[in-house]
């Protein structure tokens, strides 16, 4: 199953989440310290956690401050429900709940799970019960005559009742003739004893001890409900590990770090014939392959120092008895790293507070990534301790070994940990007080400034990076005018058409009064071209810049001469309808074409009619960014060959002579 959303009510310092949307494979909940991430997290593990080692306490974790005042209004608080989570259920599910109880039995395309403080699990699916009783009467040997009787039925306890029936009606079968019945009843007390005896055989074989077809169904849907992974940055591995103590333990008893160790020792076979092994070169043989593999897992993802070499081995303790000679024990298992650098090892809990970090993740998470099991992984701040590339690292990490199998949701506050192009995965969390709690929002627009402080900073990351390493920059006004370029240009070269000429880097600026500056102090060392909305005659800064040789004259590009008018904005680009749409969906209302006025910029049309002196232009565009799939096959034509027209304008500024022609591959102009 996939999860779909998550509700967390009166959870720590959450008092109503909102319903959040999980992402198909990384949700990332930023937010400043204390803001309620890791509330979300740990309600949400407790939903169906992978460790036996998580559960709810209203002494614990229920709000402090309503704890008392909602006592005394007579709620039971132990059936308060802190989490409920919806999961979509898949092709394999939706095909094993029919191979058990019938095509049509489970009539829901979700099922919801709560779980109260109390720990009960609260299920909500839809069924047709009469689909699961026609599924038990085929998969059953009925006797002709008793079939009519049998079909009838639509219920599971109309059913039992009926199998009653039979067994009663089937009773002395076998001295039947001796009481002087005639064969035709002897052969259908025979009958209705066949049909019981079957039709009682398939119930118990379709409900497997529930007390009724919900609850069968109920517990083959939570067979089948993925377990929740989470890992925090306390959860770290021990370098000296105690094997015999460990491997006996009650894993209900075990704190993260041991349930780490655990893992561990899994992956290097913990059983007797290689772990425990008293010969040293099979012992020996199989802990290297072990150190292998992890020093190959971590190499692959930590560029901080590629000449690191796990090195595991196991210590022995010499055991004394009064009546037995002195006997060896593989005792501790330790870790340590070489350095190839240094020539040195060092225990590994003298290495780097990152790499440990890192390190012990591969070791936990080793336990669930060969397994078909259905996890999800929770990451309450990850790779905290690392420096900026190795977050970055982390972050391939985890769409490259993580997300593909599994959905992964993690909470942080790093700008390196956000990816500028995958803002649909960033979902804001704010602290707004006793009298709200902490929210959950998919609305990047918050208006705390601490809290979107990451998202800004990965954005200037992002676009300091592109400066240095792209040759060709397209410096635009705002982030808007960056998403509707790229969104466009991605969907034009998908269908065969004209798109911005993939050197291109897009940089948004920060607003036009910005343009000059940074060309002023960028122009000379990039290759530069300029996107403004307005009339060149507007922009004497820029053409004063191409005079003194920090910009050509044909590299500065406006909306108003590729649309053919005296000024315009890229939303001018737009049909009025197409931007419209985006509009409305944005700030809910209902604008039509008509009934705006003049011959102005769109904008400026939109906020005379609303009343309004301007309005946030990013908000349109991240409506378009957002549900691109489902809006951008929406726009008119008239939109895309506008849109054609600036592209080429600005590909024809390209200093080399590739181009892009209608295919999107470039070719040679001359």
């Amino acid at each position: 199953m996939k999860l779909i959303s998550v509700t967390v009510t009166k959870f720590r310092n959450i008092l109503d989440s909102t319903d959040v949307h999980i992402q198909d494979d990384v949700t990332c909940l930023v937010g400043k310290n204390e803001s309620g991430k890791t509330a979300f997290l740990h309600a949400l593990y407790r939903l169906n956690p992978a460790r036996p080692i998580a559960s709810f306490s209203v002494p614990e974790q229920y709000p402090a401050w309503l704890e008392k005042q909602d006592r005394l209004r007579g709620e039971d608080l132990e059936k308060v429900t802190p989490i409920r989570a919806v999961f979509e259920i898949e092709k394999d599910d939706r095909a094993a709940i029919d191979e058990r109880f019938g095509k049509g039995a489970l009539t829901s395309a979700t099922v919801t799970l709560a779980r109260e403080y109390s720990g009960k699990r609260l299920f909500q699916f839809e069924t047709n019960e009469r689909k699961a009783v026609a599924h038990v009467v085929a998969s059953a040997e009925i006797p002709g005559s008793v079939e009519s009787n049998v079909k009838k039925v639509g219920t599971f306890e109309a059913l039992s009742q009926l199998v009653a029936e039979l067994q009663e009606t089937g009773k002395g079968v076998a001295g039947a003739k001796d009481s002087g019945d005639d064969e035709e009843a002897s052969v259908r007390r025979a009958e209705a004893a066949q049909a019981a005896t079957s039709l009682e055989n398939q119930i118990v074989a379709m409900l497997k001890g529930a007390k009724d077809f919900q609850e069968g169904v109920m517990n083959a849907l939570s067979e089948r409900l993925p377990r929740f992974f989470y890992y925090a940055e306390y959860s770290r591995l021990p370098g000296c590990v105690k094997i015999r103590e460990l491997l006996k333990a009650d894993p209900r008893n075990l704190d993260e770090d041991h349930h780490t160790a655990l893992a561990l020792l899994r992956l290097a076979a913990a059983a007797d014939d290689y772990l425990l092994n008293p010969d040293y070169e099979r012992r020996k043989r199989e802990l290297e392959n072990v150190a292998n593999s992890l020093t190959a897992e971590v190499l692959k993802y930590w560029t901080q120092n590629p000449e690191l070499r796990v090195l595991i081995d196991i210590s022995q303790e010499v055991q004394t008895g009064p009546q037995k000679p002195p006997t060896p024990v593989l005792d501790e298992l330790k870790v340590r790293m070489w350095d190839e650098r240094h020539w040195l090892s060092l225990p590994f809990d003298e290495r780097s507070t990152g790499f440990r970090w890192f390190f012990s993740f591969l070791a936990a998470f080793s336990q669930y990534e060969y397994t078909n099991d259905p996890i999800i992984i929770l990451l309450d701040e990850p790779a905290l301790g690392l420096h900026a590339r190795a977050q970055r690292d982390f972050l391939r990490f985890i769409d490259e070994r993580l997300a593909p199998k599994h959905q992964v949701v993690y909470t942080t506050h790093s700008a390196f940990m956000i990816q500028p192009g995958k803002l649909e995965r960033v979902r804001i969390v704010e602290d707004r007080g006793r009298e709200e709690g902490a929210r959950v929002s998919s609305d990047v627009l918050s208006t705390d400034p601490d809290t979107v402080f990451p998202l800004q900073g990965a954005l200037g990351y992002d676009m300091v990076q592109h400066l240095f390493i792209a040759p060709h920059n397209l410096v635009v006004e705002g982030t808007s005018d960056y998403t509707y370029l790229s969104v466009l240009s991605d969907f034009l070269r998908e269908r065969g058409r004209t798109c911005l000429d993939p050197r291109w880097s897009i940089v948004p600026v920060g607003g036009a009064d910005m343009i000059p500056t940074f060309v002023a102090l960028l122009g000379v060392h990039l290759d530069v071209t300029v996107l403004v909305d307005a009339q060149k005659s507007g922009h004497q800064r820029l053409s004063q810049l191409a005079e003194g040789g920090y910009l050509a004259q044909k590299r500065i590009v406006t909306i108003g001469e590729v649309l053919g008018r005296k000024a315009g904005d890229i939303e001018d680009v737009f049909c009025s309808a197409d931007y419209l749409l985006l509009y409305n969906r944005a700030f809910e209302t209902n604008i039509k074409t008509e009934e705006l006025t003049g011959t102005d910029p769109l904008v400026s049309r939109i906020a005379r009619h609303q009343g309004l002196q301007r309005f946030d232009h990013g908000r349109p565009a991240e409506i378009l960014l957002r549900h691109r799939d489902e809006l951008l096959p929406r726009l008119h034509d008239d939109t895309l060959r506008r849109f054609e027209t600036l592209f080429e304008r600005i590909n024809a500024t390209l200093p080399a002579a590739l181009q892009v022609d209608h295919e999107g591959k470039r070719k040679e102009r001359h």
